[in-house]
């Protein structure tokens, strides 16, 4: 079940964000990640708007944090729920409520770039993340004005 994130729910989201940042980046050293989590807490989590994909018992299994109306700040999935949908869901509520996203992802991040191609997200820009000064993509979806 996807719902708005509630201040209660934000110690599971970090943790979340922190195993699955360390898994989906083994590119990167894991005090990168670590000396972060803070700013999460501190500067994007609060700015962002949050949803999460809940099971029957409220265990979240995922979410995604948009800014400004259209920034794709983060998109975390537990390992044991990929392929099951729920990024596709958590898109989905993003999608639903804006009509342009944007994000950047490492480039060496196949999984997700192949996930956000089939999102049909395009690459608009190619740039360096300014914090690792390894190289990304800045994608960018927007609805189809048919729909």
């Amino acid at each position: 079940m996807i719902r708005a994130a509630q201040p209660g729910d934000n110690e599971a989201i970090l943790m979340l964000w922190l195993r699955s940042s360390l898994l989906s980046h083994p590119f990167i050293a894991d005090s990168y990640w670590i000396e972060s989590l803070q700013m999460v807490r501190e500067e994007f989590l609060p700015k962002a708007r949050v949803w999460v994909d809940c099971d029957a018992n409220d265990v979240i299994g995922g979410f995604i944090g948009v800014l400004n109306q259209q920034f794709i700040g983060a998109l975390f999935v537990e390992e044991s729920h990929y392929g099951d949908g729920t990024a596709q869901r958590l898109m989905g509520a993003a999608k639903e409520e804006y009509p342009v996203l944007l994000l950047e992802v490492y480039q060496q991040n196949h999984r997700a770039v192949a996930f956000y191609h089939k999102e049909k997200f395009e690459i608009s820009a190619r740039t360096r993340h300014p914090g690792t000064d390894l190289p990304t993509y800045i994608l960018r979806w927007f609805r189809p004005l048919s729909e």
